[in-house]
C-alpha cells in the first residue's frame, strides 16, 4: 500500500471505504499506551471524520509535499524535523485509526515507509459519557477548560509545584496555582468536575494526573477541538444529556464564571479579576455568594 503522488484524495477516500460501517474505537491497556510504538503502516486507518478526509476540505499538498521531502531526505520519521508520532485510536477488528497526523502518515506511505511512530490515546466516546453520567448522585456540575483554564496556557500564569521526580517526567503540563484547592472546594460543595479538552489526552492519563493532586474528575470530554459536521453532532448531543442530567451547571472561564440553574431559569455571570496569585480564591468566593442564594 502506497500513497499516490496524484489524486491523494481518491486514495484516502478508497481506504476509508474499506472499513466504513464495520470500525468502531476499542480501549488500548496501559501498557500499550504508556510509550511511543512503532507500528506496521498498513495498520494505520484515515479517519473518516477528520478534514483531511472531507471531500469539500481534503488533504493540504503543500504540507503533504514538504513532509514527503522531509522523509525522503531524512530516510525516517524518528530521524527528520518531524519526529513528532502520529496520534491514534485502537480500532476493531484492526489497527488503528489516526487521529492526529494524516499529513504525515500520508507521505510516509508515499515514501515507501514500512514502519511509524504512534502515540496510542483513548478518547471519550458515547459510551465513556454514559458511565459517567449515571456514575454520579449529584445534581450539580462545575465545567472547566484543561487547555486554557486549568493547564498554565499564557505566559504570566503562575503554576503549582511541580511534581516530584519521576511523576514530573510522566506529567509534564503545569497547572496553574490554586486549581486544586478550588476543584476540593468544588468537590465539597458537592458538584461534579467536568474538564474539557481540545487535544487528544487518554482518559485515563487526566484521570491518573489530577490523583496526583488527590482530585477526582467526574467527567472528561475529549478531542472538542475535531472540526467535522458529525463530530460536532455528537458533541452536541452528549452536552445536551450533561446538560440535563444536571439542575446547575457552573462553566468556569479565565475571566469569566457563568452559571445557569436549569429548571428555574436562572443565568448569572461575574468577571474574574485576572489576578494570576489570587484567581482561585475570587472564583471560589463567587461561587461561595451564589450558593447562600440557593
Amino acid at each position: 500500500m502506497a500513497a499516490p503522488d496524484t489524486d491523494l484524495a481518491r486514495f484516502v477516500a478508497r481506504e476509508i471505504k474499506k472499513y466504513e460501517g464495520i470500525m468502531v474505537p476499542i480501549k488500548a491497556g496501559n501498557a500499550e499506551r504508556m510509550f511511543v510504538k512503532k507500528v506496521p503502516i498498513e495498520k494505520l486507518h484515515p479517519n473518516p471524520d477528520d478534514e483531511f478526509c472531507s471531500k469539500t476540505v481534503g488533504p493540504n499538498y503543500s504540507i503533504y509535499n514538504r513532509y514527503v521531502r522531509t522523509f525522503q531526505r531524512f530516510g525516517s520519521m524518528e530521524q527528520s524535523v518531524a519526529d513528532e508520532p502520529i496520534t491514534v485510536e485502537k480500532m476493531y477488528p484492526d489497527g488503528y485509526m489516526i487521529l492526529n497526523g494524516h499529513h504525515r502518515w500520508a507521505a510516509a506511505l508515499r515514501v515507501g515507509f514500512k514502519t511509524v511512530p504512534v502515540k496510542i490515546v483513548n478518547l471519550t466516546n458515547e459510551v465513556d459519557i454514559m458511565k459517567m453520567l449515571q456514575a454520579s448522585n449529584h445534581d450539580k456540575r462545575a465545567a472547566l477548560d484543561l487547555d486554557e483554564v486549568i493547564f498554565c496556557s499564557q505566559a504570566d500564569d503562575v503554576a503549582e509545584k511541580p511534581l516530584p521526580f519521576p511523576l514530573n517526567k510522566i506529567y509534564v503540563e503545569r497547572i496553574r496555582l490554586g486549581i486544586p484547592a478550588l476543584m476540593h472546594y468544588l468537590s465539597r460543595m458537592g458538584y461534579d468536575i467536568w474538564v474539557y479538552t481540545s487535544e487528544y489526552y487518554s482518559l485515563d492519563y487526566i484521570r491518573r494526573y489530577f490523583k496526583q493532586y488527590s482530585v477526582r474528575v467526574c467527567g472528561i470530554f475529549t478531542g472538542t477541538g475535531r472540526k467535522t459536521k458529525s463530530f460536532s453532532k455528537r458533541s452536541r448531543e452528549s452536552e445536551s444529556r450533561i446538560t440535563h442530567k444536571y439542575r446547575e451547571t457552573i462553566h468556569i472561564g479565565r475571566d469569566l464564571i457563568f452559571r445557569m440553574i436549569r429548571e428555574e431559569g436562572i443565568l448569572e455571570e461575574h468577571e474574574i479579576q485576572l489576578d494570576p496569585e489570587d484567581w482561585s480564591r475570587r472564583v471560589i468566593g463567587i461561587i461561595r455568594k451564589w450558593s447562600k442564594t440557593n
